[in-house]
């Protein structure tokens, strides 16, 4: 065992001690939003002219909120709670409601990005031969391109793996060859087996001279992990850093979290994919059935965005972690000598809640829009636009095959009763809708017409839509779709088809319970 790796004793006291950092957060933070509510519900019941200036301002922010460039499914729920309870929907949506937090924290990331996005290159070869090929998948590599700033990429292979356990297999066996850096970001490590295996890996890397960058997300990670777990892989010689800790004050960043999965080894090789590092994704525990997700691995000149979208989020986290070694953004990006076996097009992509563009919403309906044959998808939960819900529909009403995989068993269950709150609405347009009965599908992907599919992060809900930082990669005409597909078809025979079910609609009050639901859809 690596001199990093703690006992299972010292591992279950820092996951207790995580897990009551936690309460101990959220209860500060619910209290000092308790004394905010108090304070302004006594004023305004003893001076007049204090309550009127609180409906003012919530009507100044319900009139602020309904020009906000969203879709109307986010914004009204926000204007009724605003208009129904004034005070405690300002206080709600100040805490939770904000896209992108403060000034400062998007001035930071512009910067960043200003100076890293030039380093990739433009590729226009690359999209003028896809658009000859396939006209509809080069427009959304086009606006990919030109509002994400990710190329398109030839010259790189894709292993596709429908199992984490097979991914994560692969990456140990990559992880041991590095010769130069490796940088892994993941919303949640658990400092079990799994992760365990990957630190033995990175110490004995760390000892061959090769530079090792880790990144978590300290709210994905809080249950699994405690601090000092940044301390003991700086022990070790591994750099560390976590992405907005959860404190005990009001914070208007908590709302975003660093969502994404990514592994970058020497600028040549990475993985991303739907799982974190943590024994469940790999089946060694099982706390809601069998786990089902996926990943790829690229190996090429693609991986270049992959380390662009790392050292994004390793510089911009805050102003104290941007040292002179963590500018020498070009040492990290080499010349990619790699002659790859097949000639299909990649384009790996970020998305980030600092902007008004939601890429990865704007890739799926895009995807369903161009589809002329089928478009599968599947999802560990489904709370979706209007918008969203409108494309997959009229997909379906046009002949489209779009089809739907969510969870068997899912792993929160009133954000379930929300997920099946849109079957009907998608089953009554002709979306079919299957559950996969062996347990949790965690997968985040789709595929259409054969010829193009997602492998990544995203979800289809509003968290990975609009709140969190996330990463994709789309695939176009290579054996990774035909593999992704096959995939898609064994899935579906573990799943149960409720199409039926929901499209002849629920019992009243179940369905009144949904709606009511629905109104909370953008705070899940």
């Amino acid at each position: 065992m690596s001199s990093g790796t703690p006992s299972t004793i010292e591992k279950k006291a820092s996951v207790k001690n995580g897990v009551g950092r936690m309460v101990f957060a959220v209860i500060s933070i619910l209290l000092e939003l308790t004394l905010i509510l108090l304070l302004f519900t006594i004023l305004n019941r003893h001076a007049e002219w204090i309550n009127l200036m609180t409906r003012l301002f919530s009507i100044v922010l319900v009139l602020v909120i309904y020009a906000q460039k969203k879709t109307s499914s986010i914004k009204m729920p926000w204007v009724m709670l605003i208009m129904a309870f004034p005070i405690f929907g300002v206080a709600l949506y100040l805490l939770i409601g904000l896209d992108g937090s403060t000034r400062k924290m998007r001035e930071r990331y512009e910067a960043i990005d200003k100076r890293l996005f030039p380093l990739l290159p433009s590729n226009a070869e690359v999209h003028e031969k896809l658009a000859q090929q396939d006209p509809g998948a080069a427009g959304i590599a086009s606006y990919i391109r030109r509002f994400a700033h990710y190329p398109a990429y030839q010259n790189t292979d894709v292993t596709y793996y429908d199992d984490a356990a097979k991914g994560i297999a692969a990456q140990l066996e990559d992880l041991s060859k590095a010769q130069h850096f490796i940088f892994m970001e993941y919303h949640a490590i658990e400092d079990a087996e799994s992760w365990q295996k990957i630190q033995a890996v990175l110490e004995e890397r760390v000892k061959n001279g090769v530079k090792v960058r880790v990144f978590y997300d300290d709210m994905g990670s809080i249950g699994f992990i405690n601090t000092d777990f940044v301390k003991r892989l700086a022990a070790v010689g591994i750099d560390c850093r976590v992405f907005n800790p959860l404190a005990p004050v009001l914070n208007l960043f908590l709302n975003n979290r660093d969502h994404r999965k990514i592994t970058v080894i020497d600028g040549v090789i990475g993985y991303t994919g739907g799982y974190n590092i943590a024994n469940e994704y790999f089946n060694l525990t099982h706390p809601y059935g069998e786990w089902k997700d996926t990943g790829i691995r690229l190996e090429g000149e693609a991986v270049k965005s992959l380390t662009v979208t790392f050292l994004e989020m390793w510089n911009a986290v805050k102003d104290t972690d941007n040292a002179e070694d963590d500018k020498r953004f070009r040492h990290y990006l080499p010349p990619v000598r790699h002659t790859a076996s097949g000639d299909g097009f990649v384009i790996p992509y970020a998305d980030s809640p600092m902007d008004d563009i939601h890429v990865g919403e704007d890739v799926y309906i895009s995807i369903v829009e161009n589809a002329r044959s089928y478009a599968w998808f599947i999802t560990p939960y489904l709370i979706i636009t209007d918008e969203m819900a409108h494309a997959f529909s009229l997909a379906a009403r046009r002949g489209v095959d779009v089809r739907i995989i969510t969870p068997g068993i899912p792993d929160k269950k009133i954000v379930y009763a929300v997920t099946r709150s849109y079957y009907n609405m998608l089953a009554a347009n002709g979306v079919r809708i299957y559950e996969w009965t062996p347990g949790f599908c965690h997968a985040k992907m789709c595929v259409s017409d054969d010829k193009i599919s997602t492998c990544g992060t995203i979800n289809l809900d509003y968290r990975s839509l609009y709140h969190h930082f996330e990463n994709g990669c789309l695939l176009i005409n290579m054996q990774a779709v035909k593999d992704t597909k096959e995939d898609f078809e064994r899935t579906m025979q573990q799943c149960r088809e409720v199409t039926q079910q929901y499209a002849s609609g629920r019992g009243a009050f179940l369905r009144l319970g949904q709606l009511i639901l629905r109104l909370f859809a953008a705070l899940m």
